[in-house]
């Protein structure tokens, strides 16, 4: 066999009828000399700040603990219908999302999406998977360029969501055609967030508007805090698991845990200064938030039991009617798992 050193590039030769591509699992700390660890506030000095100077919560967990497409099924649903893996597509006459509640009631909503290089022109939103609403309702998609124009001529909707894309945020190990170190670098994915923010918060839309940054799961499988009980969305047990899954879970999985702790941060001019919420929730709390504001009804039994996230606010007496100056992201640090330090 041939050693191959962390970071070193290869060249495989393979035949496999009908395989163009293959996916290599290299280990690059054998060692463990990363099995633990943690960004402080010289690495995110921009999210570091953010939080302190406006809200976050050390109580703020992913809806349920599995990967990237269930939980924002949670996030657009606040249920997957029976789905512990990717849900595929919904049918939304029988699943709703909370844009087709806005939209029922009359209220502007936009997804702003973030343009896959090697994917151009596809809107690259898990809100495509509820048909036919989202094929309904195509104008509603737009571009992440689109956000910036709107906040310039005064065209952002009442609610919008900017879903990101692997490769542009923290994603690990997600790169992008053409670029080998995308989705590596933390800090590369804090400064894109903070141009979202950052002119937001000196848009027009500052004076009575709120950004909330969310993750759609945890980061790690080490954290102190374990995932919280919870409510079943709609008393619909797993159907997708597989004869393995059904032996190992037990109890059976019934929807009714939380998946791990992800991170929070709620600007705007009325947000708590360095408010640190210690009520427990799911990020279908944002569902309910927006039900709230607009006199929405539930989607499911899960976001109805959450709080309304009134509790990060002081509308009273808004404490940052002039929004403070952020630092600029460090993007000193080589945040690259291919190299250990």
């Amino acid at each position: 066999p041939t050693t191959v050193a962390p970071g070193q590039a290869v060249t495989l030769t393979w035949s496999v009828p009908g395989a163009t591509t293959t996916m290599v699992n290299t280990r690059f700390d054998q060692m463990g000399a990363r099995v633990m660890g943690f960004y402080d506030g010289n690495d995110l000095n921009y999210y570091y700040f953010m939080a302190e100077s406006f809200a976050t919560s050390d109580r703020w967990f992913s809806p349920l603990p599995s990967n990237s497409p269930p939980n924002r099924s949670y996030l657009y649903a606040a249920t997957t219908h029976g789905h512990a893996h990717d849900p595929g597509t919904l049918d939304s006459t029988v699943v709703k999302n909370i844009f087709q509640l806005l939209d029922a009631a009359g209220i502007k909503g936009k997804v702003y999406f973030t343009t896959d290089p090697s994917n151009p022109g596809v809107p690259h939103t898990f809100l495509t998977r509820f048909q036919p609403f989202a094929s309904q309702h195509a104008a509603n998609l737009v571009p992440t360029s689109q956000y910036f124009t709107d906040l310039q001529n005064g065209t952002l909707a009442q609610v919008s969501l900017i879903e990101e894309l692997p490769g542009f945020d923290e994603h690990p190990g997600a790169p992008l055609d053409g670029n080998i170190h995308a989705g590596n670098n933390i800090q590369d994915g804090a400064q894109y967030v903070s141009t979202f923010i950052n002119t937001f918060m000196q848009s027009q839309y500052w004076k009575d508007g709120v950004f909330v940054l969310t993750f759609d799961e945890g980061g790690g499988m080490y954290d102190h805090v374990a995932g919280q009980p919870t409510v079943s969305p709609d008393g619909i047990p797993p159907t997708d698991l597989t004869a393995q899954e059904q032996q190992d879970i037990q109890p059976p999985g019934d929807f009714t845990r939380t998946g791990f702790r992800v991170p929070l941060i709620v600007v705007s001019p009325f947000t708590k200064k360095g408010y640190v919420s210690k009520t427990v929730a799911d990020f279908t709390a944002i569902d309910k938030f927006i039900e709230t504001r607009f006199k929405l009804p539930n989607l499911t039994a899960r976001d109805a039991a959450q709080m309304d996230m009134t509790e990060f606010f002081d509308f009273a007496n808004p404490a940052w009617l002039t929004p403070p100056t952020p630092p600029k992201q460090n993007q000193n640090l080589g945040c690259n798992y291919t190299n250990l330090p």
